[in-house]
């Protein structure tokens, strides 16, 4: 038996509005949350494995899975899907994991339109480097996600990459159910139809679903490539305007043998950007290491590089995470640390962001940088960059991370994340004091 259309679950909390699919043990559905009118998507074992004498193994598994993805976005990851809830409905206490619902395309509706059309490699690259740091957190929680393909990366508002369906059919599915029908097969492993759970399966899925955004082709799936003598084509073979750098990097993420890939996303990603940043000045006077934050600009993660940014000043001026930074620590901050952090903002935003970028926006609407407060100036430089918005400065809550936003918007986290402003006087002593600093170093 299955859901339909306005059936209610959770006593009315949530009303079935469509049906999204079907896995080898899920079934996902469209719903809403009937008390504050909220899209959701809700994700449940599959009604028709109840016969099968393992199906409370499933269920019990499928807990202990919702379970894991709770304490996982106990600390949100910003390109992994939230979940929202878990509940277990009727007289059987099947389980029910609800997830966000992402309104947007996936990579395959993205690529097969009217035509096909590959994404640029620099596109794609920056998309697959997000998602990718988002496997990196799931694995360093223990969990691998199995099912990684197109269609479950979805691009939210903004261009923005979200791993959806966090792959739990793929642990606890019915072994008879993995075989060479299996649903992505050609996204998986030929060892994952086997029961492997090892990190290399999603470096194999993640480097076929470069393969095939760039391609706009499905590569040859495994099994057949290793039973059936069937050949990968190279990618370059199928988009020649490819380069070789990330020909042959996805040709070794997709290495038939686990123990011939990179034992790790960020092995297989450092493939990827090999070379691509080697020009970046990262010096500091204070021996800070920049690495993490040019990774996070590089492939566009802005609200993971905008909290790096918090942490590494907290660090140049000898502080821990959550000190309150003073005055005389700003106006005397490092100028070849400052002059690092404002080249890799302004140079991976294209110009968008940065430091030097909101200095230069505060001083066209009439700010000062000699020490006074200038409550006028600092009101039009809020509007201007988006930090107030109807006359009200924003509460750190509302911070968003589109890459489309208002020029100056970020980097945001010195002031905001730290301070939880409310009136903007604290706020905009804090721009102050560092734009004056800025000013000093001639960044």
């Amino acid at each position: 038996m299955y859901w339909n259309k306005g059936h209610q679950l959770h006593n009315g909390k949530y009303i079935i509005e469509d049906e999204l699919g079907q896995g080898a043990f899920g079934i996902t559905y469209k719903a809403i949350h009937s008390r504050i009118n909220l899209p959701v998507v809700i994700k449940t074992p599959n009604m028709r494995l109840k016969k099968d004498r393992e199906y409370p193994r499933y269920v019990n598994k499928f807990i202990q899975e919702a379970e894991l993805l709770g304490q996982l976005c106990q600390v949100p990851h910003p390109n992994i899907v939230r979940v929202i809830d878990y509940f277990e409905e009727g007289d059987s206490n099947t389980p029910c994991l609800v997830m966000e619902f992402i309104a947007g395309k996936n990579l395959i509706d993205l690529i097969e339109g009217e035509v096909i059309t590959p994404l640029p490699e620099t596109e794609a690259i920056k998309y697959i480097c997000q998602i990718g740091d988002a496997l990196t957190s799931m694995h360093q929680n223990s969990i691998v996600h199995r099912d990684i393909h197109p269609g479950n990366i979805m691009l939210r508002s903004g261009n923005q990459p979200i791993l959806i369906d966090f792959g739990l059919a793929g642990d606890i599915a019915p072994a008879t159910s993995f075989s060479r029908s299996f649903g992505n097969k050609n996204f998986a492993p030929y060892e994952q139809m086997m029961g492997s759970k090892d990190i290399t399966v999603d470096v194999y899925g993640l480097a076929a679903t470069l393969y095939y955004v760039v391609t706009g082709e499905y590569p040859a799936n495994s099994w057949d490539r290793k039973y059936h003598q069937a050949n990968l084509i190279e990618p370059k073979q199928h988009n020649s305007s490819i380069s070789q750098q990330l020909n042959l990097a996805i040709i070794q993420g997709m290495s038939l043998e686990a123990n011939e890939r990179p034992k790790s996303i960020q092995a297989w990603l450092s493939l990827l950007l090999v070379d691509q940043n080697t020009s970046d000045d990262l010096s500091s006077e204070v021996g800070i290491d920049y690495i993490k934050l040019r990774d996070y600009l590089a492939v566009g993660n802005w609200e993971q590089a905008d909290y790096e940014t918090y942490l590494v000043i907290i660090q140049a001026v000898g502080r821990q995470e959550g000190d309150w930074i003073r005055d005389e620590e700003l106006l005397n901050f490092p100028c070849k640390d400052l002059r690092t952090i404002d080249r890799l903002w302004v140079k991976y935003s294209n110009g968008r962001f940065g430091f030097s970028v909101q200095k230069e926006i505060y001083l066209s609407v009439g700010g000062k940088l000699d020490g006074k407060y200038y409550r006028e100036a600092w009101e039009k430089f809020g509007d201007r960059v988006g930090w107030r918005r109807n006359s009200n400065w924003i509460h750190h809550t509302k911070v968003t991370f589109d890459p489309s936003a208002t020029p100056g918007y970020l980097p945001i986290a010195l002031f905001y994340y730290r301070y939880y402003v409310m009136d903007g006087m604290v706020f905009v002593f804090r721009c102050d004091v560092l734009f004056s600093r800025i000013e000093t170093c001639k960044v």
